[in-house]
């Protein structure tokens, strides 16, 4: 629906005016105007048609400008809201019905007057309007990381998790609508406006629309179990968080689709790679695999310090499908399969241990060569050359956030470096070897970019794109892009460099000219005789 522009530019306030701001009634404004349930996704987008987040910073708009209030996923069996209009006379005839049939005017009566009396004095008067608007005001700096990642527990607490879970289960049952499913399989895909419970619909979404749940008969319980697991088992850090895994996740769905992999792979390879994605990071705690070997951690010593963290991850993996695995036997059928082998296809539904471990990037020349090996005479019958692919293609989702729009990529960015830095100054604290590339004392934003984009990103991006030329627009562009941006970027922060270092250097000249001039002019002073009345009377020459 199209929202009236004086009704936005009425009710819209200054950003200033937030302390006293009512989740509550803002959320029933919307749901009211937009006839949505109580449980339906709500998206504003903006006069360009993205989406962004309703809070009193919002512009005030024209007629020629507005912004469109669009239910994304609803519940299609449920009667719409509409919009109801309860004037003080209607409410005036209520009270006097109810007291007749009552003998009394209830409680609840008057509780209702005084809410309908505030809320229209809200209305009428600009000094209340502070109210309008959701929890976080994004009008600048949109899409900016969260500052507390380090002031939350590592670990997600069960009150937390419930939150999200009751979410969740309330929204599985919606119809996402179909601009939103075809948007979830590009890669400007904007993760940033989504949350936790809407994102677990979005996955579960991907695994509808690739026909996974009717092939292998998956129970809708089954899966959302598995997503919620999967949910509460990534921490509360800057960038392996949640969020990471979901966008690696939607870059692989939307490889699958813009390469066609349906006509040309099997599904259960298909399964097999949107679930690693999934669970690829499972319970990582945002310190790498150099920190867990030098530090000798307990992941180091129990995997001989090979792939620790992805091994790690695997194992989580494991621990999620132990859980439920009695549930994933009962709904999963194939054919002319033995129980051992059903436990072997549910293994390999929840983790292929070979996908998650090609994240390792101590592997990532040995992945490439033998993808550049075998990519001249490419068989997608060939099982070998398909489990190299499914390798490759999970490698270009991990690391796939600069082939993203720069709103989008940038924000993600500035999380990994404050997980990095995070890194390196504990590796400080405890005398370890610090990570070069961590070092915020020699790390800045650009030139963590610029040589990973030209050295590491796009020669894999391009051998992909070897395989599959329709990619050359999709992921290769916005990635040379971003060199650009970066390169440009270090270029910029090179002559501020070299500006200040020349501003410093001339200020130190000046004052040591300053300096001599001074000393000489003392020096002079001190040579001459003056009399009471500042006449000289004769020179003190030193020869």
């Amino acid at each position: 629906m199209q929202v009236h522009p004086s009704w936005v530019h009425h009710f819209l306030v200054s950003p200033t005016k937030t302390s006293n701001c009512c989740l509550c009634y803002t959320c029933n404004l919307f749901r009211s105007a937009a006839e949505a349930g109580p449980h339906d996704i709500l998206k504003l987008y903006n006069p360009k048609g993205n989406i962004i987040n309703i809070s009193p910073g919002l512009e005030p708009n024209s007629p020629n400008s507005c912004y469109k209030l669009e239910v994304v996923a609803a519940d299609c069996n449920s009667e719409p809201l509409g919009i109801f209009n309860l004037a003080p006379w209607e409410l005036q005839g209520l009270e006097k019905k109810i007291l007749i049939e009552a003998g009394e005017t209830p409680a609840v009566v008057y509780e209702m007057k005084k809410q309908v009396d505030s809320f229209q004095i809200k209305l009428e008067s600009v000094e209340h309007l502070s109210w309008l608007g959701l929890f976080k005001d994004l009008s600048e700096g949109t899409h900016k990381p969260s500052p507390f990642y380090h002031k939350r527990t590592l670990r997600k607490t069960r009150e937390e998790c419930e939150h999200v879970r009751e979410k969740f289960l309330q929204m599985s049952s919606l119809e996402v609508s179909e601009e939103v499913r075809q948007y979830l399989k590009t890669p400007t895909f904007d993760n940033w406006q989504w949350e936790d419970a809407e994102i677990m619909v979005l996955l579960q979404v991907m695994y509808t629309d690739l026909d996974f749940i009717a092939t292998f008969n998956i129970e809708p319980e089954v899966l959302q179990q598995f997503l919620f697991e999967v949910y509460r088992r990534y921490n509360n850090i800057p960038f392996h968080n949640f969020k990471h895994c979901f966008c690696v996740t939607q870059m692989m769905y939307g490889l699958i689709w813009l390469t066609d992999l349906r006509s040309k792979m099997d599904t259960i390879d298909l399964l097999i790679m949107l679930t690693s994605a999934v669970c690829h990071d499972l319970d990582h705690t945002g310190y790498n695999n150099a920190y867990q070997i030098n530090a000798r951690t307990e992941l180091a010593l129990r995997y001989n310090d090979i792939s620790p963290l992805e091994n790690h991850h695997c194992a989580v993996a494991f621990e999620i499908l132990e859980k439920i695995l009695s549930l994933i036997l009962s709904a999963c059928t194939f054919s002319n399969v033995t129980i051992t082998q059903h436990y072997a296809v549910c293994i390999l539904f929840c983790c292929n241990c070979r996908c998650i471990l090609a994240t390792d990037m101590t592997r990532h020349n040995e992945i490439l060569n033998k993808f550049k090996s075998i990519l001249p005479v490419f068989d997608f019958t060939n099982k070998d050359h398909k489990d190299v692919l499914m390798m490759i293609l999970i490698k270009v989702s991990d690391i796939s956030n600069e082939a993203r729009p720069m709103e989008v990529a940038e924000p993600w960015l500035d999380c990994l470096l404050q997980e990095f830095y995070n890194q390196s100054d504990v590796e400080k604290l405890e005398g370890l070897p610090v990570t070069p590339f961590m070092d915020r004392d020699k790390v800045t934003k650009p030139s963590s970019q610029t040589g990973f984009i030209r050295f590491v990103l796009l020669p894999l991006f391009i051998e992909l794109a070897n395989l599959f030329p329709c990619l050359e627009h999709h992921i290769i562009d916005p990635v040379r892009k971003a060199l650009d941006y970066y390169t440009e970027m270090e270029k910029a922060l090179e002559r501020e460099k070299q500006n200040r270092a020349q501003s410093e250097n001339a200020a130190k000249s000046k004052d040591s000219s300053v300096g001599a001039q001074s000393s000489a002019d003392s020096h002079t002073e001190a040579m001459a005789v003056r009399n009471p009345h500042g006449e000289q009377l004769f020179d003190m020459d030193s020869d």
